[in-house]
């Protein structure tokens, strides 16, 4: 089996600290040290910076993360495959997902999959769009919800496209009472979540030549919406996002039609992984079920 100091390694990446990662792995700090350090002696150089508040990646030790990560992920797969020989469903799947993904789908995603697979372990990571390709592509997470276009080389499926739309405090009305246009736009402050303003957001604001200056950012789109609803600015949010909230706000389309795409991203060693193949079935069973012709996969 890997290295002991491998997992160490990928654990004190994670926590940030070697306590933390000593707690994670109930072994003491000084075991999770003296773990680093032979590492770091085996390899011949030093894979963190230590400093008040934790430690962080070296140069060098940001290249050998991917291969370790590889290894402990092709070793899980090992372990999943031997147990459904045996007769056995065990095993750990990592999901990646943004807010929106987390709260409207991956809820009965994970209820179907554990009534499935109940010895499967399911650990769920919330982050932004960048963050989840990010964690893929090193291997950290096995699945995840991400958005087009991904640059990370790794396994990219589009999902769905999610329409895009305005939310507006609830006595504002477009001059044409049905769809925003660029007289409507003018002189308009928005609030966004800044990993939106990289993708899809961004391409519909500068088709209305809204300036930078007029933009401020919240931290999700719960916040979002009660700063519309006060009045602060109009918001952009995609269909996904307004699923299961309600407000004193109004929600219109732009006179110009937006989408984003949403996309499940696999990571090319952990999706040959027998749990990870069967919440991919599960994952796509439930989107067709849902989206019927709209599902692009």
């Amino acid at each position: 089996m890997a290295n002991f100091s491998y997992e160490v390694f990928t654990r004190v990446v994670e926590q940030g600290t070697f306590n933390s990662a000593a707690i994670e792995l109930n072994v003491t700090p000084s075991a999770v040290s003296h773990s680093i350090s032979q590492l770091e002696t085996d390899l011949g150089f030093p894979l963190f910076i230590r400093n008040r508040t934790g430690v962080q990646l070296t140069a060098d030790g940001r290249k050998i993360l991917p291969i370790i990560q590889t290894i402990l992920n092709t070793e899980e797969q090992l372990k999943q495959v031997s147990n459904n020989i045996i007769g056995l469903n065990s095993g750990r799947i990592r999901i990646g997902a943004f807010s929106s993904v987390s709260t409207n789908w991956l809820p009965e995603i994970i209820q179907e999959f554990k009534q499935q697979y109940p010895k499967i372990k399911i650990e769920l990571i919330q982050g932004g769009f960048n963050e989840i390709a990010e964690a893929v592509r090193v291997g950290s997470i096995d699945i995840g919800f991400s958005l087009l276009p991904i640059t990370e080389n790794i396994s990219v499926e589009p999902l769905i496209k999610d329409p895009i739309f305005c939310v507006t405090p609830a006595d504002f009305i477009p001059r044409n009472k049905k769809t925003l246009t660029k007289s409507d736009t003018d002189r308009q402050n928005f609030i966004l979540q800044e990993g939106d303003y990289d993708r899809d957001t961004k391409r519909a604001l500068d088709k209305y030549q809204v300036s930078g200056n007029a933009i401020s950012y919240s931290i999700d789109d719960a916040s979002i919406l009660a700063m519309v609803e006060s009045g602060l600015g109009l918001g952009i949010l995609p269909e996904l996002a307004l699923k299961k909230v309600s407000g004193a706000y109004n929600v219109f389309p732009f006179s110009n039609d937006f989408a984003r795409t949403i996309c499940l991203l696999t990571n090319p060693t952990t999706q040959k992984s027998p749990a990870v193949t069967k919440m991919h079935e599960v994952i796509f069973e439930y989107l067709k079920a849902q989206y019927e012709q709209e599902f692009l996969s």
